[in-house]
């Protein structure tokens, strides 16, 4: 009887290690599945012809106007938002950090920060060298930064990041995705109340200077690039107050080797 019963409870244990092993067998199929339908379907980017830049102050700070389209920069801030943002804070001034409210989100894609760097961005870069070094490219930590009404980021300056193999960011990519007029179409039957279809006032771009001088005011207009130097020679710089919209900033970094 017992050698009955043992042989009973072998056979049930092997059951059950065996809906186990399918039971997670499934699982990772399913987390494979998830994560497929998760992986986000970039904008198709076009080839950047006859790039303008208007220097602020010299090449430590330009824009380029109309870097993304406007469909480019609509369907980059659509794909974020299917990802979700997170919000991002800081401990405040207080505690050493620049005060920091506003909604962020990172992905690493070496493929999507290729594309857009050949798309017309190295040809910014052909004639700058810093420390001998040329701009190979751009970081592939790729964030999207998102500012709601009342939301801002204080004074600060950004940190050049050590890629390793002798690979250095030296300047920061902003690419506003909203702002500027944006008039309304006749069949838009969006509420006043979406702040998503409101136009975007506030949350300029300043950069200081010495005795807190301000040397550019940027406003944010849909698909302008801004770049501007950082690391040891960052300028102080802050995002101001956005008080009706929403501003959406795809973020990146310049990589020189």
């Amino acid at each position: 009887m017992a050698h009955r019963r043992g042989k009973r409870e072998r056979e049930k244990s092997g059951v059950a290690e065996t809906e186990t092993r399918k039971r997670k067998m499934g699982e990772r199929r399913e987390a494979d599945s998830n994560s497929k339908k998760t992986t986000p379907k970039w904008p198709t980017i076009k080839p950047k012809q006859n790039v303008q830049i208007t220097r602020l102050k010299d090449n430590d700070l330009f824009t380029v106007q109309n870097f993304f389209t406007s469909a480019e920069s609509k369907a980059f801030t659509k794909v974020a938002e299917s990802i979700g943002f997170a919000h991002q804070g800081s401990l405040g001034p207080t505690k050493g950090e620049a005060y920091r409210d506003n909604d962020r989100i990172s992905v690493n894609d070496p493929v999507l920060a290729d594309t857009i760097w050949n798309s017309g961005l190295n040809k910014l870069f052909s004639d700058i060298k810093i420390q001998g070094q040329v701009a190979v490219g751009l970081n592939p930590n790729i964030r999207f930064y998102r500012y709601k009404a009342g939301q801002r980021f204080g004074r600060h300056i950004d940190e050049s990041v050590d890629l390793e193999d002798g690979r250095l960011t030296h300047y920061t990519l902003l690419i506003y995705l909203s702002g500027g007029f944006k008039p309304k179409a006749k069949n838009d039957v969006s509420t006043p109340r979406d702040s998503s279809s409101e136009p975007l006032v506030g949350g300029e771009t300043v950069f200081y200077g010495s005795r807190n001088s301000v040397v550019a005011e940027v406003a944010p207009a849909e698909g302008m690039a801004l770049l501007h130097i950082h690391g040891h020679k960052c300028m102080l710089h802050e995002a101001r107050n956005v008080t009706k919209g929403i501003k959406y900033v795809f973020r990146s970094d310049v990589v020189f080797a």
